[in-house]
């Protein structure tokens, strides 16, 4: 799946990802939001809402995952929502297409492109957010939490620029491409807690008790409809005192059918489209 033709269509279009405008303007935001809350979240003398005051760099990093929900996942759509409709517009895609390589190899390459695109910086400023909160508490986390944190980074860029990629092949012009990501962005980072909320009135709970146990347990379960949900219930995997009733094994068979679905899905639209 993964010869020299697929590294060399994902090596191309991860130089130029990396090298655009696009980029450019996203990483001061990405600065901002990553190592920036990590820095704050760290400091000993904060105290968040309820009362909380991390005291682990794990705690840190999962109160600093907002970043990458937040500022992350939208620059991996922007970078990859016109990563097919682009082509297809101006008439490179049928070229591409064209040419004496599967169309196998060739979605494999620009996942991959597209994605490393967006996940080295990411890594490289995680990186540098778990040194600022190991330094600013004074300990270091395990290397298997801290192996966890990156896996699940990792995969919730990797599924946001896959359905960027999806909807890309559906869409013929790049204003329904971006309409497309920023929209399933927008429902799963905002508008998904309307829907925990209207599930939990229809069960009859108080949506307005937020330590009800009842509420905290559809809401963990839901979660796992949600890549957001299941990012975060990756990374509470790594913290001992949180528990909302989701086993760790099935937050991460949660996580593999995230991957699994969106890749064969993308596949089959490239080995069925036309340009």
């Amino acid at each position: 799946m993964f010869n020299h033709q697929t590294l060399a269509v994902a090596r191309r279009i991860f130089s130029d990802k990396i090298r655009s405008t696009r980029m450019v303007i996203m990483l001061p935001i990405l600065i901002l939001f990553i190592p920036g809350m990590a820095w704050g979240f760290s400091d000993p003398e904060i105290i968040l809402p309820g009362g909380i005051s991390p005291d682990s760099v794990m705690e840190v990093m999962f109160y600093t995952s907002l970043g990458v929900v937040f500022a992350g996942t939208m620059c991996g759509v922007l970078l990859s929502f016109d990563g097919i409709s682009k082509d297809r517009f101006s008439g490179v895609l049928e070229v591409k297409l064209s040419q004496p390589m599967p169309r196998q190899m060739q979605s494999a390459g620009i996942a991959i492109g597209h994605w490393s695109a967006i996940l080295v910086p990411v890594w490289i400023l995680w990186l540098m957010s778990i040194m600022i909160a190991s330094y600013r508490l004074e300990m270091s986390p395990s290397f298997l939490a801290t192996i966890a944190s990156f896996a699940s980074v990792g995969l919730i860029l990797f599924w946001y620029v896959m359905f960027s990629l999806i909807a890309s092949t559906y869409s013929k012009d790049q204003g329904t491409s971006i309409a497309f990501g920023v929209g399933m962005w927008f429902l799963f980072t905002f508008l998904w807690a309307l829907v925990t909320s209207m599930v939990a009135f229809a069960s009859g709970v108080n949506v307005g008790e937020v330590n009800n146990p009842e509420m905290i347990r559809i809401e963990g379960f839901l979660d796992l409809l949600s890549p957001n949900g299941v990012f975060h219930h990756l990374l509470e995997t790594n913290l001992a005192d949180v528990d909302r009733g989701v086993p760790k094994i099935i937050s991460w068979i949660s996580a593999l059918i995230w991957t699994i679905i969106p890749w064969f899905w993308f596949k089959s639209r490239m080995s069925k489209i036309q340009p």
